[in-house]
């Protein structure tokens, strides 16, 4: 499993942040867009209540264009090659735009570009509700936690409850929390498999809770919308509630025996192609990168196991040889993608001609 900050580093850069943090929600037309001379860009609120303009981050950047209608290769070529036309385009089409979108904003940037229906459902909030009931199972270890910046994540696992793949091979029960603050995905909670031999972590795939970013119009009339922390903490207070049973469901015992054994199943499949034309296939399939399918492969030859098992575990094992937490904890969910395979599909990763 990929490894992240201290648990009391995490608490303390959310902390941070709730101080830092502030969204907008204003109507289009007070906003204006400014591209320095070193490419980057900058979003002006043209009202007395705001500070100085606010630089945009490329996530921002691109969920602006989406909004605008400009395709994003367009949008950067502009932005690279004549920065003024950019401009025009994007302060043309933010005045005849009617829409009042939520500005996200941490440390003098922008972060997100959302919709005034975006409901925000916060780390800070999730981690205040999550971490005392994980914390009541004292037996539980936080595996890795970690705060990127598009995501917190947070995976817990329970090492008295444990299945034995086979002899010497001992998985133990787990659970990752995920949000996305900036519009990259929901809320989710869901299984965790953590394998001993290798420190593997796989995300199960079809056992979760999720909540959708997407709620009622934040703000009606022509002003500027400022929400502060404590107004976005009181709206899904309920929700967050309702975490604490799901958190334990996904750690009971039940339904981490019902992923073991889904798991467990897969030694039974035999990778009858060469690795190498099983994993092409599982790259094209999964839009892995050539380096990413090299790696795959590498673990999968390593283990010396020619089976779905063994490609399941091969795949979770790159994880942590992966740079990028995000891009890390999607080869752990990838691994659980592959146990919820068909016959069919397993056929064709498996006996590709």
């Amino acid at each position: 499993m990929k490894s992240g900050r201290s648990l009391s580093a995490l608490a303390q850069e959310l902390d941070r942040q709730l101080n830092s943090k502030k969204d907008f929600v204003v109507p289009s037309t007070l906003v204006h867009h400014t591209t320095r001379e070193d490419g980057d860009t900058v979003l002006e609120i043209e009202a007395p209540e705001t500070p100085a303009p606010f630089e945009v981050t490329p996530l921002a950047r691109r969920q602006l264009a989406d909004k605008l209608k400009i395709p994003l290769a367009y949008f950067e070529r502009m932005r690279t090659e004549q920065p003024a036309l950019l401009d025009r385009n994007v302060n043309t089409w933010l005045q005849q735009d009617e829409a009042r979108p939520m500005l996200r904003t941490l440390d003098g940037r922008v972060r997100a570009v959302l919709s005034n229906r975006y409901r925000c459902l916060d780390n800070f909030d999730l981690a205040e509700s999550v971490l005392p009931i994980l914390g009541q199972f004292k037996d539980g270890s936080f595996e890795s936690v970690e705060l990127t910046e598009t995501r917190m994540y947070i995976k817990f696992v329970l090492p008295r409850l444990q299945y034995e793949m086979q002899v010497g091979d001992v998985v133990q029960a787990g659970i990752v929390v995920t949000n996305s603050e900036v519009g990259l995905g929901t809320l989710a909670v869901q299984p965790l498999i953590y394998r001993l031999v290798c420190s593997n972590g796989m995300i199960a795939a079809d056992q979760s809770i999720r909540k959708t970013h997407l709620g009622r119009a934040l703000g009606n009339d022509d002003g500027l919308t400022i929400f502060q922390e404590d107004t976005l903490k009181a709206d899904d207070k309920a929700f967050f509630l309702q975490v604490r049973d799901v958190v334990r469901s996904a750690l009971s015992e039940d339904t981490f025996t019902k992923i073991a054994m889904k798991m467990q199943k897969t030694m039974g499949i035999e990778l009858k192609a060469s690795p190498v034309k099983t994993v092409e296939v599982l790259r094209q399939r999964y839009t892995l990168s050539e380096e990413e399918g090299d790696g795959v492969l590498n673990h999968l030859i390593k283990g010396g196991d020619l089976s779905g098992y063994g490609l399941v575990n091969a795949v979770t094992r790159y994880s942590q040889d992966v740079a990028d937490y995000d891009r890390a904890t999607e080869f752990e969910a990838l691994g659980g993608k592959l146990i919820e395979l068909s016959n069919r599909d397993w056929k064709a990763l498996a006996e590709t001609a």
